[in-house]
C-alpha cells in the first residue's frame, strides 16, 4: 500500500504538530528532571504527550536513575523495552510508584 501524496500546506502543518509534540514532551521530561513535577502527577495525564513516550525514558528523566537502573527497575515490574506510558497497566504503574518510593 503507497503512502498518500502530501500538500506542501498539510505537509507544514502535520510538520509543525510534531515539532510542538515533541517540545512539550521535552518541557515534561525536563520538568521531572528538576523535580518540579513528580512522577505520580505525569503518570496521571492522559494525554498523548505523556502516553506516547516510552517508559525507559520516562524513567531516566528522573533525579539519580541512569540507563542501567531504569532497566533494572522495568525489568522488576515486568514492562517491555518498548512500552509506552499509555501501554502500562494499573498494576505496573502501582508497583513501579511502590519501587521508586521504597528506593528513593
Amino acid at each position: 500500500m503507497a503512502l498518500p501524496q502530501l500538500s506542501a500546506e498539510v505537509r507544514a502543518a502535520a510538520l509543525d504538530k510534531a515539532m510542538a509534540v515533541r517540545r512539550e514532551r521535552g518541557e515534561i521530561l525536563g520538568s521531572l528532571k528538576s523535580g518540579a513535577i513528580s512522577l505520580p502527577d505525569v503518570l496521571e495525564r492522559e494525554d498523548t504527550v505523556v502516553g506516547k513516550t516510552s517508559v525507559r525514558r520516562l524513567l531516566e528523566a528522573l533525579p539519580g536513575i541512569g540507563k542501567v537502573r531504569a532497566e533494572k527497575l522495568m525489568a522488576e515490574v515486568g514492562i517491555s523495552d518498548s512500552r509506552r506510558v499509555q501501554g502500562l497497566g494499573p498494576r505496573q504503574r502501582e508497583r513501579l510508584l511502590e519501587l521508586l518510593a521504597s528506593q528513593g
